[in-house]
């Protein structure tokens, strides 16, 4: 007797609509409903942005534990950032999440120029773990609202910027355009000790063209009129601090994500890796695959930047290379990026007959009411979100797959 089929739920989260891990109970229901006795295991994904937290947690068990830390966020008020200890090995490894500190969703945050915004709060929560005795990190970056060069963490580390008469400036890009040089002689010594292992899907510098201010600014309040002045701010910024530490990082990639986190992080000794990547390992994504007839993954809206090792590229590079048919959710798709996302995500052939027996219909349907609901409820005074659809213009779409006829599923391999 054939044994029930197996489909490995990982999705990445609808931004505004559903967590990850909401996201995978609510396809996980539509398959159950679609097919009953199919087994889906939840593998909810992250990149290293809002959600990483939370799904490496989940995924850990009893190995690992969650606290708070009140620090400051990127206004100054305090807010509690939550943080995770995980047992990996015999060793404490800390998991924090810039979005817990310095979150773009944050309207505290927000509510402030992004001339003024600061990491510093990421940087004491990272001293306060590092006082604990913790010394191996995993620092996922996406969704901040910084624009600081990461100025801020280094300082709360130690690290003293002066302006010409020797006085401290804020670490924010206002107080940056006055520094004139910088002390490291208090740059706390316990981070030569340190494994930091920085989580990112951002390959840009630091400054210039394709650097933290010119590409992701806009998005975080940085108007046209200042990019220039605060992309130019930043570079010096970076030669007069790399010049005290002794370490160069402004040009490699990833120093431009999270506004320049990623600069101040490999400054400190840490090394850059694909957030999906670390995320896809910790939480056992390989070892969900084997076996699996069937995998599914999603987020709130796919482009051109989904196939650069975002969450659901990542699921699909590993679920094709165990030969396991991979079908992408979306909320959204960018017309223009279609035909490349058809060619990663689109049907193969298979003989698997228990992929042919899943209804994707069904999955699509409870997702879609699922993040209808949420979004209502989360609506408070702003506007009402769309529910995510799946991809394409039709409700029952699939980047590849075309509608099912009444009574059918969808996008049988």
């Amino acid at each position: 007797m054939a044994r029930p089929p197996s489909v490995v739920v990982a999705p990445d989260s609808f931004k505004g609509s559903l967590s990850a891990p909401e996201a995978a109970a609510a396809i996980a229901k539509g398959i159950a409903r679609g097919a009953p006795g199919a087994t889906a295991i939840q593998r909810p994904m992250a990149d290293g942005g809002e959600g990483t937290l939370d799904a490496v947690l989940r995924a850990s068990g009893s190995a690992a534990s969650r606290g708070e830390i009140e620090v400051e966020g990127a206004g100054g008020a305090p807010i509690l950032a939550g943080y995770g200890i995980v047992d990996r090995d015999g060793t404490r490894t800390a998991i924090l999440e810039c979005a817990q500190v310095v979150a773009i969703t944050d309207a505290a945050g927000m509510a402030v120029p992004v001339t003024s915004r600061t990491t510093t709060g990421l940087g004491r929560q990272l001293r306060a773990l590092l006082d604990l005795g913790v010394r191996r990190f995993m620092v996922g970056l996406g969704g901040s609202s910084t624009n600081d060069g990461g100025a801020g963490l280094l300082v709360a580390l130690g690290l003293r910027l002066l302006d010409a008469d020797g006085r401290d400036v804020e670490p924010t890009p206002d107080g940056l355009a006055r520094l004139a040089r910088a002390d490291a002689s208090a740059l706390d010594a316990r981070l030569a000790a340190c494994e930091i292992t920085i989580m990112s899907d951002v390959d840009n510098p630091l400054a210039g063209e394709r650097g933290a201010t010119a590409i992701f600014g806009p998005q975080k309040g940085v108007e046209a009129g200042q990019v220039a002045a605060i992309d130019a701010t930043l570079a010096r910024y970076a030669a007069i601090v790399e010049a005290a530490i002794g370490r160069r990082a402004s040009e490699r990639p990833g120093a431009g994500a999270a506004g320049g986190l990623g600069h101040a992080l490999m400054l400190a000794g840490g090394t850059m890796r694909s957030g999906a990547q670390v995320v896809a390992d910790l939480i056992g994504l390989d070892a969900a695959l084997a076996g699996a007839d069937w995998a599914i993954t999603g987020e709130g809206r796919s482009d051109a930047q989904t196939l650069l090792s975002k969450g659901p590229c990542i699921v699909a590079e590993r679920a094709r290379a165990r030969g396991v048919p991979v079908t992408l959710l979306s909320g959204a798709v960018d017309a223009a990026s279609l035909a490349a996302l058809h060619a990663r995500f689109g049907p193969r052939r298979s003989t698997r007959a228990a992929a042919r027996a899943l209804a994707e219909r069904e999955a699509v349907a409870r997702l879609c009411r699922r993040s209808d609901s949420r979004a209502c409820r989360r609506g408070g005074g702003g506007p009402r979100r769309p529910a995510p659809r799946a991809c394409g213009a039709h409700p029952r779409e699939s980047v590849g797959l075309k509608p099912a006829p009444q009574g059918r599923g969808v996008g049988r391999p």
